[in-house]
């Protein structure tokens, strides 16, 4: 089971360098959770760089896996740790959906690799 972050997310609907390496560990996925701020950041970013409707198609194909909605113990995970970490809040609620479902977190973010639980995807060379 997997929880694939925005950025992830954005780098498979705009092809960008992680594309095929990302698009692989999803396929490959038993099971893949889409934290409510992922829909959100996915749906701000591509409506930013591209259209509504791409952004809107963003969202129905995100819709196609398990939405798994903020609640408080979500919450009070993703503060722990944001505190633990020095995560933003948007980090930190997907980490903590990740752990809370006993799931991997799957990133294309750097920043965020050193962390338990985390499995980074650099770029892929071969686009």
């Amino acid at each position: 089971m997997i929880v694939l972050d925005s950025s992830g997310w954005i780098d498979i609907f705009t092809a960008g360098p992680r594309v095929k390496q990302l698009r692989r560990r999803v396929d490959e996925a038993d099971a893949v959770l889409v934290p409510t701020v992922v829909i959100y950041e996915v749906y701000k970013i591509i409506r930013r760089r591209r259209t509504q409707i791409e952004a809107m198609v963003a969202v129905t194909r995100l819709r196609e896996y398990e939405v798994v909605p903020l609640d408080e113990r979500i919450a009070v995970e993703a503060a722990e740790a944001s505190l633990r970490h020095d995560l933003p809040m948007a980090d930190a609620l997907i980490y903590a959906t990740a752990l809370v479902h006993s799931a991997t977190l799957v990133t294309a973010d750097a920043h965020v690799e050193h962390i338990e639980g985390v499995e980074y995807i650099p770029a892929d060379e071969d686009r």
